[in-house]
């Protein structure tokens, strides 16, 4: 089954791990979220996966997604034409995501982290300029729209692709369930206090 989902090749360094932990955990029940808060053997992967998911929340993917539409129309496109513009950012993403995919492996995790989180930063101060100089000609609209593009693009190539399996990397088997119920919580009440809290800030 390893050969068929990996390819030919020496894989006998990753079943011995699988076999490690699944020695380890041999009869052992899936841990709660208290166990998970509780057991300081496991504290660098919760904080870890807090912090990853905070960021992902905090770089502003949510706020850019509520904007694009105004600044579509700011950059010309018609109203009827913009959920087309609005579908190539979808479509944007997705195509990013699976990138990420392939190159995950290859890059390192940290790597794709880092380097789209700079380029998302770069994107959303190039986009402050642009939308407060959008009056001053023609084309510094359209920049807009291309920063928004860049932004996403970058947020799907790292960590949209990054934090998805990043329980399952860094907590054994059973500690899963409690560690993705963590990050789904952590990133919906995150979500919904930046909800409340961004329109104040603007």
């Amino acid at each position: 089954a390893v050969k068929q989902l990996w390819g030919e090749g020496d894989h006998m360094a990753e079943i011995n791990d699988m076999m490690a932990e699944q020695e380890a955990i041999r009869g052992e029940k899936a841990k709660s979220i208290c166990d998970l808060f509780r057991d300081k053997a496991v504290r660098w992967q919760l904080i870890t996966l807090f912090l990853v998911a905070s960021c992902m929340q905090l770089i502003g993917i949510n706020m850019v997604y509520f904007y694009a539409y105004n600044v579509f129309i700011k950059a010309g496109i018609p109203p009827a034409q913009t959920h087309y513009v609005s579908l190539g950012v979808g479509i944007t993403e997705i195509l990013s995501t699976v990138l990420c995919g392939f190159l995950i492996e290859r890059a390192g995790r940290k790597t794709l982290l880092w380097k789209s989180y700079t380029v998302m930063a770069l994107a959303l101060g190039l986009l402050t300029v642009t939308l407060s100089l959008q009056d001053s000609f023609f084309w510094v609209p359209y920049c807009s729209v291309a920063l928004i593009f860049i932004f996403i693009m970058s947020f799907g190539i790292g960590p949209a692709g990054v934090l998805c399996p990043l329980p399952t990397e860094i907590f054994i088997q059973s500690y899963r369930p409690a560690a993705y119920v963590f990050n789904g919580a952590t990133n919906w009440i995150q979500l919904f206090i930046l909800g409340l809290l961004f329109p104040f800030i603007v």
